[in-house]
């Protein structure tokens, strides 16, 4: 009786203290460049301007936002984010650009903590935090009178498609998904590229992170940990030489991105060691398509990733996951090779599953 009297007690207190109306939705307002910074070229095909909008956690984003010009009615639309460590100027522009000429809206966002987007600390990656960004993009496309509120789509590269495949399981309001040159971020930080970290390496990563943590609390200050390597070693791997040709060139540099400067914060790794992205994938019920390089150092990822797609599928019954495959392609050509990247076969899975 003494408990469930305290218990009333509580509730009647915290319906008092508590309410709706307290807890809003509140959109930081975000110092945005108005110039075309970007690392490609501007088309006369689409119309351009920015945009913000929250996530669940506070923080707002930035994105630029594209609609084919001259469209009318509710459209097909589709979010951006990607790769790792890069921001909207880079890649996910180039991407949303191109699927707006070809009759979406679409959004390229700077993920939290990242570009223009909002967040403290700054540079701070995170499995649940960039997962929910996809949501929150899909959140903002759904408040537009000219989105197609059943019919929007999500496209992540590089570490992004994990981080898209991730929320595809978690959000049913993303109708497609593609994954573009993808990796599964927890994986490579708890197991090293290509799964050859032993448990004793990984304990070693543990106690190097945990002494960071230690070093930045006594700084004050939370220590980079580097972007792309420069200068580029002679005996770098080739994709790193890859990495260094987009992002440390006039190719694809922007000042605002991680990659082409200083890096994540060094204490980044660490939800993803403990945290896998991609459990429930086998679970995704909508669209799916993984595009990679058959050259790619990265394809495993996108392999093993169909493979956890397929799980629950049973021959004879209607198949929504795909895997392409490009012939001769590394990891950086589905980048901004705009003849390499099957944006056909990507208009054509899109167009089956939004239009």
């Amino acid at each position: 009786m003494l408990a469930a009297s305290l218990s009333a007690t509580a509730h009647t207190k915290e319906s008092k203290t508590m309410s709706n109306n307290d807890n809003k939705i509140v959109t930081e307002k975000l110092e945005l460049s108005t110039e075309w910074d970007k690392t490609f070229p501007k088309s006369e095909k689409v119309d351009h301007s920015k945009v913000t909008f929250p996530n669940r956690y506070g923080i707002t984003l930035a994105a630029d936002l594209y609609i084919p010009k001259n469209s009318k009615g509710k459209l097909p639309a589709i979010a951006v984010s990607g790769p790792f460590g890069a921001v909207k100027e880079q890649v996910s522009g180039r991407y949303a650009q191109e699927m707006a000429e070809r009759g979406f809206l679409t959004i390229a966002f700077d993920p939290s903590f990242t570009g223009e987007s909002g967040g403290t600390p700054r540079y701070v990656a995170s499995p649940d935090i960039n997962t929910e960004d996809f949501s929150a993009a899909v959140d903002y496309l759904l408040t537009r009178d000219d989105v197609n509120s059943d019919r929007i789509g999500i496209i992540g590269i590089c570490g992004w498609g994990g981080f898209a495949v991730n929320a595809a399981a978690n959000d049913p309001r993303i109708k497609a998904t593609l994954a573009s040159t993808m990796y599964d971020m927890s994986r490579v930080n708890a197991n090293g590229y290509f799964d050859a970290s032993t448990p004793d390496e990984r304990h070693a990563l543990r106690e190097r992170l945990a002494t960071q943590r230690t070093a930045d609390i006594r700084n004050g200050y939370y220590t980079l940990g580097g972007g792309v390597v420069d200068p580029l070693p002679a005996d770098a791997p080739q994709f790193v030489k890859d990495y260094y040709d987009y992002y440390k060139t006039a190719r694809g540099y922007h000042p605002r991105s991680l990659n082409s400067n200083g890096g994540f914060n060094a204490t980044s790794p660490i939800p993803f060691i403990n945290l896998p992205l991609l459990t429930y994938a086998n679970e995704i019920r909508n669209a799916v398509m993984l595009v990679h390089g058959e050259k790619a150092h990265s394809l495993y990822f996108s392999n093993d990733t169909y493979k956890k797609l397929m799980e629950n599928w049973k021959p004879g019954t209607p198949n929504n996951k795909l895997l392409y495959v490009v012939p001769g392609a590394s990891h950086t050509d589905l980048y901004d090779e705009m003849d390499v990247i099957p944006f056909n076969e990507i208009e054509k899975f899109f167009d089956e599953y939004l239009k």
